[in-house]
C-alpha cells in the first residue's frame, strides 16, 4: 500500500518503480481519483458550512418571531446534498485504496532489472555437489521405493497434490521442524511462535495476499482462510499496534502446516512433493525499523542458509530480478537448494524485505521517545520449507543400494538412526 500524498510529491519515481515492475504509469490515474476524493470531500464541507449558517438563520429568525419556513426546507435540502456528496466522496476513497491495494511494491534500487527469474543474478554458493557412480534418482523414485512415501492413498482421500509420510520419512520431517526452530531459537536469537492456521480478511489483506491472490487460498465456509505460510500471523502480531522502538527488532519463528490451491501451477511439478497443496514450513519473521531493514536481510538470510550448511546441502543464494519479485516485497533473496535427481537447484527458501509496505495495510507503526509514530518494516523468509528440505536430503543423500544416509545434524533427534532402508535396517 502507497501514501497518496508521496505519489503526488513524487509522481516520476513511483512510475519509474512501475516500470521496473513491468506496468504502465500509474501516478496520473491515481492522482486523479484523489483529486477527486478531495473535491468531493471539499464540496461535503463547503455544504456543511452552508447548512450551518442557515440553521443559525433560522434561529435567529425564530427568536424574532418571524416566519423560517423557506430556509428550512433550505436547510433539510443542503442536509440531503451534504450527505450525497459524503457518499460519493467515500465512494470515490474505496476506488482509490482499490486501486492503490492491487499495486506491487517498489523495487529497491539495487534489485536487478528483468523480465522474469532469468534474470536473476546469483551471489554465492555453498557446498560440493555430491557425486555417484550411479544414475541418481529423484525423490519420489527414491520415497516409494522405500515404501515411505505414498501418493496413491494420499490421492484417493485428498486428490492431487498431497502425500502420505510415514515410517523414518514421517520422522525425518518432525526432527527436521525441531532442528530448524532449535538452531533458530538457541542460536539466532529467534522467538518461537505457534499462531493460529486460520486468519480472517483482514489478516491477508495487510500482508498482501489479499484482495489480488485470493484464488491461490482455500476458505472456510464461515470466512477464514488457511495459512498460505505464517508469515500471515507471524506479521499481523503487530497490525493495528504501535510498538517502542526499544522492542524492535522482533524476530519471530514459527512451524505451520501451510496450505495453497497452487492454482496457477497447472501442469508443473505433478509428481512429487515440491508443490503441494498442504506443506511443513518453518517461517522466520522480523520486525524492525526503517534503518535496519536492510540489515534484517542480510541477516534472515544468513540464518536460512546456516540450515543448509548444518545438514551439509549444497545451494546457491541468488537477488531476485524486478520481474520475478514478489508482490509485496521491495527485495527478495532466494535460496535454490541442489537436487542431483532433477540436475538442477530449486528454491527451498524465499527472503524478503517488504518496507513499510504490509505495515501501511495493516497500520503497524513504531514510536521513539518524543517523536511521531512511524511506519515499521516487514521482512519474512522459509527457514526452511520443511518438504522440500526432505526432498534435498533424499536426492543428495541417496545410495546405490536405494537407501538414504541420515546427515549427522539430524541424527540425534532420529534416535541416532544413520540410514533409511527399504527393510527398516
Amino acid at each position: 500500500m502507497f501514501d497518496i500524498k508521496w505519489i503526488r510529491d513524487n509522481a516520476q519515481e513511483f512510475d519509474r518503480g512501475m516500470a521496473r515492475r513491468g506496468l504502465d504509469p500509474q501516478s496520473a490515474g491515481l492522482i486523479g481519483l484523489d483529486e477527486k476524493r478531495r473535491q468531493l470531500q471539499t464540496e461535503a464541507q463547503e455544504i456543511q458550512a452552508e447548512r450551518n449558517k442557515l440553521s443559525k438563520e433560522v434561529g435567529a429568525l425564530k427568536a424574532k418571531g418571524e416566519d423560517a419556513g423557506d430556509l428550512i426546507a433550505k436547510v433539510s435540502e443542503t442536509k440531503n446534498a451534504e450527505a450525497e456528496a459524503e457518499i460519493e466522496a467515500k465512494a470515490a476513497e474505496i476506488v482509490l485504496e482499490t486501486t492503490m491495494a492491487e499495486l506491487p511494491n517498489l523495487p529497491a534500487a539495487d534489485v536487478p532489472d528483468g523480465a522474469d527469474e532469468a534474470a536473476n543474478e546469483e551471489i554465492r554458493t555453498w557446498g560440493d555437489k555430491p557425486a555417484f557412480d550411479f544414475t541418481p534418482k529423484e525423490h519420489f523414485d527414491i520415497g516409494e521405493a522405500l515404501g515411505l512415501m505414498d501418493f496413491e492413498t494420499a490421492a484417493r482421500m485428498s486428490g492431487a497434490r498431497f502425500v502420505v509420510l510415514s515410517g523414518a520419512l514421517a520422522h525425518m520431517e518432525r526432527a527436521l521442524a525441531n532442528f530448524m526452530l532449535d538452531l533458530h531459537t538457541e542460536e539466532h536469537d529467534l522467538t518461537e511462535v505457534n499462531p493460529p492456521a486460520l486468519v480472517n480478511d483482514a489478516a491477508l489483506f495487510g500482508t498482501g495476499q489479499l484482495p489480488k491472490f485470493g484464488g491461490d487460498l482455500f476458505r472456510t465456509e464461515d470466512g477464514l482462510w488457511l495459512i498460505p505460510t505464517a508469515e500471515v500471523p507471524l506479521t499481523n502480531i503487530v497490525a493495528g499496534t504501535i510498538v517502542e522502538a526499544d522492542t524492535l527488532p522482533r524476530r519471530y519463528a514459527a512451524m505451520t502446516w501451510c496450505f495453497r490451491s497452487e492454482a496457477g501451477a497447472a501442469g508443473k511439478d505433478t509428481r512429487g512433493m515440491i508443490r503441494q497443496h498442504q506443506f511443513t514450513k518453518v517461517e522466520m519473521v522480523t520486525i524492525s525499523t526503517p534503518e535496519t531493514s536492510s540489515e534484517e536481510l542480510e541477516r534472515m538470510t544468513n540464518c536460512a542458509e546456516e540450515v543448509l550448511k548444518r545438514l551439509n546441502l549444497p545451494y546457491r543464494t541468488v537477488v531476485l530480478s524486478t520481474g520475478d519479485l514478489g508482490f509485496a516485497a521491495l527485495k527478495t533473496y532466494d535460496i535454490e537448494v541442489w537436487l542431483p535427481g532433477q540436475d538442477r537447484y530449486r528454491e527451498i527458501s524465499s527472503c524478503s524485505n517488504c518496507g513499510d509496505f504490509q505495515a501501511r495495510r495493516m497500520n503497524a507503526r513504531f514510536k521513539e521517545k518524543g517523536a511521531k509514530p512511524q511506519f515499521v518494516h516487514t521482512l519474512n523468509g522459509s527457514g526452511l520449507a520443511i518438504g522440500r528440505t526432505l526432498i534435498a536430503i533424499l536426492e543428495n543423500y541417496q545410495q546405490a543400494d536405494g537407501s538414504v544416509a541420515v546427515p549427522d545434524a539430524l541424527r540425534p533427534t532420529m534416535g541416532g538412526l544413520e540410514a533409511i532402508s527399504a527393510d527398516g535396517a
